[in-house]
C-alpha cells in the first residue's frame, strides 16, 4: 500500500475517534489530544499546554518509510522526543502497531480492529462513575494514611509546640508508619517502572513525571589483590594503607585510651517510635471507615455521635498519663 492511500486511512481512522479521546506519547507517557484533522497536517494539544502544535505530513511519511523498510520493527528511540506523538497518531491506522514496553513501532501483515493502546477514549472519567468504582485497596499504608488524616485534622499541625504530648506521640507514630509503608510500595511501583521506562526519556503523569537513573557504586576487591595491581603500576603499598577501625576499636579494649582520643564525636539526640498499638489503631480505622460508610445514611448523625463517644472511651483507656497525674488523683481521692 503507498503511503498516499495509507495517510487518507490514517485521517478517516482519526476523523472516526471521540472527540474526548486522549492519546498518550509511547516513551514520555506525555497526554495530548487532536483537535483538528486537516488534509495535510494533523493539529494536536498537549494537557498542560494551550498552544496547538502541527504534525505535518510529510514528517508522517518520513516515519511511515522507516517503519516500513524495519519488518522487525522500528525503535522509536531513534526519534527526537518532540516527534512521538508522530509514533501515537500513526498507531491509530489499522496496520501500524506501538509496543510501548518495547520501545518500537512496527507495520502489521495484516490490518487489526483493536483499539491502539496508546488510544483512551475513557480516560476523563465521570465523577460519579468514578465514585462507585472505587474501592478500599488492601494495604498498610492506606489504613495508616487515613489514621494520619484523623490525627492532621484534629489538631494543628502548624502549631507543634502547642499541641500535648500524647497526640505529638501519635502523629509521630503514624508519620513513621505511613513513611515506611509508603517507601515500601515505592519501591515496588519502582521496580514495575523500571521495565517500562526508556533511556533518560522522562514519562509523565498527573502528579509529576520520572524517569531512568543509574547510580554507581564502588567496592574494592580483595587487598592482596588491589595491592598486587598498584604494585605493578609502581604504587608502594604504604600510600594507600589506612587505619582499619576494627583494630583501632580492638586496641581500645586492650589500652587506657579513651574513645575520644582518636574519634571526633558527634553525639545526637532523636526519637525513636518504641512501639506501635495495632489494636488501638484497628479500632480507630474502624470507626473511620464506619462514619465514611454511613455517609448518606438517613440515621448519619446518631451514628457519628455513638462512634464519637466510644473512640473517646477507648482515647481515654489507652491514653498517656504522666506519673504526676496519678498521684494528683491519688492524693484527691484519700
Amino acid at each position: 500500500m503507498t503511503f498516499g492511500a495509507s495517510w487518507h486511512t490514517l485521517l478517516d481512522h482519526l476523523e472516526d475517534l471521540p472527540a474526548d479521546a486522549t492519546l498518550v506519547t509511547p516513551l514520555s507517557r506525555k497526554l495530548f489530544q487532536i483537535i483538528d484533522v486537516q488534509e495535510h497536517r494533523v493539529l494536536i494539544e498537549y494537557h498542560e499546554e494551550t498552544e496547538t502544535r502541527p504534525l505535518q505530513r510529510e514528517q508522517f511519511e518520513t516515519l511511515y518509510d522507516r517503519v516500513h523498510d524495519a519488518p522487525d520493527g522500528f525503535d522509536l528511540d531513534r526519534l527526537p522526543s518532540d516527534a512521538e506523538p508522530y509514533a501515537t497518531v500513526l498507531s491509530v491506522h489499522p496496520r501500524f502497531e506501538v509496543d510501548d514496553r518495547e520501545g518500537t513501532i512496527t507495520e502489521l501483515a495484516s490490518p487489526t480492529s483493536t483499539v491502539p493502546s496508546l488510544v483512551d477514549g475513557t480516560l476523563e472519567i465521570d465523577a460519579d462513575d468514578e465514585e462507585a468504582s472505587r474501592e478500599e485497596p488492601d494495604l498498610p499504608v492506606y489504613a495508616d494514611a487515613l489514621l494520619l488524616i484523623d490525627a492532621l485534622e484534629r489538631n494543628d499541625p502548624t502549631d507543634l509546640a502547642g499541641m500535648e504530648t500524647p497526640a505529638l506521640v501519635n502523629l509521630y507514630t503514624l508519620l513513621s508508619d505511613v513513611q515506611r509503608n509508603a517507601n515500601d510500595l515505592r519501591q515496588a511501583v519502582s521496580e514495575v517502572l523500571l521495565d517500562r521506562l526508556h533511556h533518560d526519556r522522562p514519562v509523565y503523569g498527573q502528579y509529576g513525571s520520572v524517569q531512568r537513573t543509574a547510580r554507581r557504586n564502588r567496592s574494592l576487591k580483595a587487598d592482596n589483590e588491589v595491592l598486587a595491581i598498584l604494585a605493578e603500576a609502581g604504587i608502594d603499598s604504604k600510600q594507600v594503607m589506612g587505619v582499619d577501625r576494627e583494630k583501632v576499636d580492638d586496641a581500645l579494649d586492650v589500652t587506657e585510651l579513651a574513645e575520644s582520643d582518636v574519634y571526633d564525636i558527634d553525639e545526637r539526640e532523636y526519637v525513636r517510635k518504641a512501639e506501635v498499638d495495632e489494636e488501638v489503631k484497628a479500632s480507630r480505622l474502624q470507626g473511620l471507615k464506619d462514619r465514611l460508610a454511613a455517609a448518606d445514611s438517613e440515621d448519619t448523625e446518631a451514628l457519628q455521635q455513638e462512634i464519637e463517644e466510644l473512640e473517646a472511651r477507648i482515647e481515654e483507656l489507652t491514653s498517656f498519663s504522666s506519673g504526676r497525674s496519678f498521684q494528683t488523683s491519688a492524693s484527691s481521692d484519700s
